[in-house]
């Protein structure tokens, strides 16, 4: 890795919040592949060496598909697109939903349903039934009901809760998806696929990089390299949204001058007809 260390000590551009390098990312282990037993032929391209058993990733080639992928997520932001990310491995789960928070965006971090995608009514009619029953809880009129059909409900709301909790707010289906571990959340990649939602993934040396439109090679069992990547990702979208709404503001200050010089030239030209006539 010494040779791919020397080529690039520059902080990557146009990344303007996140201080991310070659140093950083073999800091976070992102390096580290699988065994070469349980490669993904399809992976050959990212691949630098092995290491005992192990495939070491190309940590080059990771900058130039993290490159892409932020300006993809960077573009689609500024369009006001909505992002699903998705990891449900346990490295994964605490630091899909935080950085998924800290964007304002979806996440599943718990278990995908399957038809989260592709059965989407369903997913929101499980959600209007969740709220169904945390109104009874609200306005008292669960407590009507026999023990035995309370505690039912109350098994249904907690599991629908840690299921739902991420989207329960996503009214429609979300315009990209980032996921972590693609092997694992192969159902969410296809239902994906199917409706020709755009994927951005953590691709490991195990998995088929061709299934996404935005592979990023790297570990996606490292807590550290896995949270490199998806702040990366958070931080291209927060970027995206703050040159949207500034863009909008510079806009709307645009139209306001045009027509307070239109209005002041009507102005004048009423007041010069009203010389003119008097």
């Amino acid at each position: 890795m010494s040779e791919i260390v020397q080529e690039s000590q520059i902080e990557i551009q146009p990344f303007s919040s996140e201080k991310v390098n070659i140093n950083v990312l073999l800091e976070a282990g992102t390096h580290f592949g699988h065994q070469k037993s349980k490669w993904n032929p399809k992976m050959k391209e990212y691949i630098f060496a092995t290491k005992g058993m192990v495939h070491i990733i190309n940590l080059q080639k990771t900058l130039e598909k993290l490159r892409e992928a932020y300006a993809f997520a960077k573009e689609m932001a500024q369009k006001g697109a909505k992002f699903l990310f998705v990891g449900t491995r346990k490295q994964a789960q605490d630091i899909i939903k935080q950085e998924a928070l800290a964007c304002g965006q979806f996440y599943v971090n718990k278990k995908w349903i399957p038809g989260t995608l592709t059965n989407f009514p369903s997913i929101r009619k499980a959600v209007q039934n969740l709220m169904r029953i945390e109104k009874m809880e609200v306005d008292g009129s669960i407590n009507q009901l026999p023990k035995s059909e309370i505690s039912k409900l109350m098994k249904l709301k907690k599991r629908l809760s840690e299921r739902l909790e991420g989207i329960r707010d996503m009214k429609t289906l979300p315009d990209v998806l980032y996921v972590v571990d693609i092997t694992k959340e192969e159902i969410a990649v296809a239902e994906a696929r199917k409706l020709g939602i755009p994927i951005i993934a953590i691709v490991d040396t195990n998995a088929d990089p061709t299934l996404v439109d935005y592979p990023i090679p790297g570990n996606d069992d490292a807590v550290r390299s896995i949270q490199v990547i998806t702040e990366v990702i958070k931080s291209a979208i927060l970027e995206g949204e703050n040159y949207a709404m500034k863009k909008e503001v510079e806009e709307k200050e645009y139209e306001e001058k045009v027509s307070y010089y239109v209005s002041e030239e009507i102005t004048e030209e009423v007041e010069s007809l009203e010389d003119r006539e008097s």
